[in-house]
């Protein structure tokens, strides 16, 4: 099951699959009365309900932080490149035109990097190095003077 839909700001599809808890949400409001009436998967409601809706939910989990579904997106975008989804599927997911944009949303957190650099270090710590000390003292290396770069100055 697939999520298609046009974003109303750029035009683009937003084709997201659906994991399984949202199919069984979707389940669950299949034969709702106003899913039925408005031929839509689950019955929707407004942005701004959906925000105060939000804002109930943080409330009673102790979020102090103020929850939107601008916020959700940019979470989802987050969360998605943390669990290493490329960047190009998160745009097409965003429905996003311009890769850029995408990349606003999708910053790197330290443990992304971090679980990263573990598995280098699982590929890159086998491999047996042999380190020998130099045989002799490095030589100074001192580099000749480069020309200057440029168009010559007009003297008059």
């Amino acid at each position: 099951m697939w999520i298609r839909k046009s974003r109303q700001k750029t035009g683009e599809v937003s084709t997201i699959p659906l994991l399984d808890i949202p199919r069984k949400i979707a389940a669950k409001y299949h034969n709702h009365p106003k899913a039925v009436a408005k031929n839509v998967v689950i019955p929707v409601i407004s942005n701004q309900r959906m925000n105060s809706y939000l804002d109930e939910v943080a409330a009673k989990a102790g979020v102090k932080k103020h929850l939107t579904t601008h916020i959700a997106r940019h979470t989802f975008a987050t969360m998605s490149l943390n669990n290493h989804v490329p960047l190009e599927t998160i745009q097409k997911m965003l429905g996003h035109s311009d890769i850029a944009t995408t990349q606003i949303y999708a910053r790197l957190l330290d443990k992304t990097i971090s679980e990263d650099m573990v598995r280098m270090r699982e590929k890159f710590d086998t491999i047996p190095v042999d380190i020998k000390p130099l045989p002799e003292p490095p030589v100074t290396f001192t580099p000749e003077p480069q020309p200057k770069r440029g168009r010559p100055r007009k003297y008059s």
